[in-house]
């Protein structure tokens, strides 16, 4: 069981997180065809835009991320295409990883400073969950290529099966999440739903 994370330390970090587009931008011209190439391949099904489009309670999610980390450009894209089916309901935004320090322990994964690291909060900025540094299929398809001192570039984009699988379970993560709100007894109240 994670940590209690309080949620105080997400509030000005979200504040000042950028939207995707403008986030990309922060990079070299090389960094973000990299992120648009990905982005570009990206596509959730017609049943996936339906599912993310029934969303009914708002979520924030904060990204915290590296401009020029190889896993960060082969799986943020896909988080941005969910949250693109939704932004009603959605509201995504990244925050480059702090470079100066390190991430707070309760964020540090497998004893690191690894990104992208996925934020989940409620409307109300509460702490819901924390996801990342890659999904299942991410680790699959490295360890398939290649189990040792193996670090993806974002200089060609996954196969197509792997950003495919990557999307569902970003997407999985994030449907789990807006169950959660919509299942709380906090918000149920609140919509008296």
């Amino acid at each position: 069981m994670p940590a209690v994370i309080d949620s105080s330390y997400f509030v000005p970090r979200f504040a000042s997180a950028l939207a995707y587009g403008s986030y990309v931008r922060t990079g070299t011209d090389e960094q973000q065809r990299r992120w648009n190439q990905v982005y570009e391949a990206a596509r959730l099904t017609q049943l996936q835009r339906q599912l993310v489009a029934g969303f009914v309670r708002r979520m924030k999610i904060l990204v915290f991320s590296g401009i020029w980390c190889g896993d960060c450009i082969e799986q943020c894209p896909l988080i941005e295409r969910i949250a693109e089916a939704n932004p009603a309901k959605i509201d995504l935004r990244f925050i480059e990883r702090p470079r100066e320090g390190e991430l707070i322990p309760e964020l540090r994964i497998n004893g690191g400073n690894r990104v992208p690291l996925v934020v989940f909060l409620s409307e109300d900025d509460q702490w819901c969950a924390t996801a990342g540094d890659r999904t299942v299929h991410r680790y699959r398809a490295i360890a398939v290529r290649k189990l040792g001192a193996h670090c993806p570039t974002g200089i060609v984009p996954p196969e197509k099966e792997e950003l495919e699988a990557t999307l569902s379970d970003w997407l999985a993560e994030v449907e789990r999440v807006q169950l959660m709100l919509r299942l709380t007894p906090r918000l149920r109240e609140k919509y008296q739903d």
